[in-house]
């Protein structure tokens, strides 16, 4: 049953729904239909892909690359399938409030104040853990852990126990949100960053809150992608959204 989750995401996206463009920079992929979908450009795992020419697929046919254990494959296939769910015309269609949402703050600055003295897992090191570490019984979990961090398998036993636990959106590229999320059952589960899709099949498998990015100047956040930019890709032409079944 693990695969469920992807074949529910990709079998989501019109047949028909072309691929314009895609960009696989330094630090982001892009991938241009419905509107411009991101995911982050994995560190780890094979440095090229074998899909061939990508424009002019279909986007579900590249979405379903996200089931591809090479994880730069993987990657380009999520850009794809936020290419649609992303959109802003999908997100209209898909929620009640959609861009209501829409924020500049960061979920942990957001939720600092209502996760004081619960215990919270993280799923990758974040910057700006400081406050949350200060209010809240804080785990962090890491793939190359930094000093104080847990190593990634400790999710087995850390997760089960927690109140509320935020894990990166790339860990649906590198396969581990199935199992993640089967930890966590009954935990608050918010699924953070630019990788994530911003789609209300997430909830029927125990992710509670989306908080993904949404592309609001097309050719500015290409630009900036194309010359490498990191980080400060969320200062030049993307914007935070929150979601959560409160939106349907």
């Amino acid at each position: 049953m693990a695969w469920e989750l992807y074949d529910q995401l990709i079998a989501g996206i019109p047949e028909d729904l072309m691929v314009e463009r895609c960009q696989v920079g330094l630090h982001w992929i892009l991938t241009e239909s419905a509107g411009t979908g991101m995911a982050m450009t994995p560190t780890e795992g094979m440095p090229r892909h074998a899909i061939g020419r990508i424009a002019g697929k279909t986007v579900r046919e590249v979405a379903a690359f996200s089931k591809s254990w090479n994880f730069l494959e993987a990657a380009i296939g999520i850009s794809a399938m936020n290419s649609w769910y992303n959109a802003p015309s999908t997100l209209a269609q898909n929620w009640a409030s959609g861009h209501d949402a829409l924020s500049d703050v960061n979920l942990f600055e957001e939720w600092e104040g209502r996760l004081a003295g619960k215990r919270v897992a993280v799923i990758g090191h974040f910057p700006g853990l400081e406050a949350l570490a200060k209010t809240s019984i804080l785990s962090i979990l890491e793939r190359k852990p930094l000093a104080g961090d847990f190593p990634d398998p400790a999710c087995e036993y850390l997760l089960p126990s927690q109140d509320c636990v935020i894990a990166t959106g790339t860990t649906l590229m590198n396969k581990t949100l199935p199992r993640l999320l089967t930890l966590s059952a009954g935990a608050e589960f918010a699924l953070t960053g630019p990788t994530t899709p911003l789609s209300p099949i997430l909830f029927d498998h125990g992710v509670t809150q989306l908080a993904g990015s949404v592309v609001a100047d097309a050719e500015t956040v290409w630009d900036h992608v194309a010359e490498g930019g990191d980080r400060s890709v969320f200062r030049h032409g993307t914007r935070m959204l929150r979601l959560s079944r409160a939106n349907l």
